[in-house]
């Protein structure tokens, strides 16, 4: 499985629906800064977001402009995988998948994140980012995208790893980033990667470099899960509200099998 064979798979009309049928109602855009108490870094994310009936398809992306998010107005998810913009393509391409393999009916596992603040709900979600990674000991683990909150259930466990971000910088307990995840991958033996990868275009050479990889998606969480049994071992999926957008509770979708 390549992200190609999946457009095709859908292109076709391969899982039930015609993208050409399944237009995009609501187009929008996510800018947030955040820093969690206690913390001492800050961090932004703005995500583009696609909606095709039910569901809601995102991207983060470095910027976008308002303009070019509200031209898939009404634009069809066919119309839409030919989009210029990557983070366009990603989007249309997993809310036309989380709407014919809604996450509910098809995740091994739905899992309640709990309200509360933005620290308590980050650290929730990591905790179960990591119960379904399950490094064994003596893992040392590449990790794409630094979540510093996964980062910290892992040095809880005792676990090593190589932090690795397209941004670079330090993390938390001042460690270095790498920016080159492939050059890393030698001395991991297993990757957390962000589903940033996705539309960032480095999710298939990891990929393709063979290391079991588990996901944590709220980028392409509809995506991923096709990738099981192809080099990705189990995906965690976040679909919209993200939880740094809500205190209540949230929800996120455990996969550890293919959608039928």
């Amino acid at each position: 499985m390549t992200l190609a064979d999946l457009v095709e798979l859908v292109r076709g009309g391969g899982l039930g629906l015609d993208p050409a049928g399944c237009p995009v109602s609501v187009g929008f855009t996510t800018r947030q800064g955040a820093r969690h108490a206690t913390r001492g870094q800050s961090y932004r994310n703005t995500v583009v977001s696609l909606r095709v009936e039910e569901a809601v398809g995102s991207c983060a992306v470095e910027d976008i402009s308002d303009g070019e998010v509200h031209g898939c107005v009404g634009a069809s998810v066919l119309d839409l995988l030919d989009h210029a913009n990557p983070a366009i393509r990603t989007a249309a391409l997993d809310a036309y998948l989380a709407h014919v393999r809604p996450h509910h009916l098809c995740a091994t596992k739905s899992i309640t994140v709990g309200p509360g603040s933005s620290l308590a709900k980050s650290m929730a979600r990591a905790e179960a980012v990591i119960d379904l990674l399950d490094p064994a000991p003596g893992d040392q683990v590449l990790v794409v995208g630094v979540v510093n909150s996964l980062l910290h259930h892992l040095r809880s466990r005792g676990v090593t790893y190589v932090p690795c971000d397209l941004k670079g910088g330090r993390t938390e307990w001042d460690e270095p980033i790498a920016t080159d995840a492939e050059s890393a991958l030698d001395a991991c033996n297993l990757v957390l990667a962000s589903g940033m990868t996705v539309g960032n275009g480095t999710f298939e050479p990891l990929l393709a470099a063979g290391k079991p990889m588990v996901m944590f998606a709220q980028t392409a969480g509809a995506i991923l899960p096709w990738f099981i049994g192809s080099g990705v071992r189990a995906v965690s999926a976040e679909p919209y509200p993200f939880f740094w957008l809500d205190g209540g509770p949230t929800t996120i979708h455990h996969y550890t099998e293919r959608p039928s």
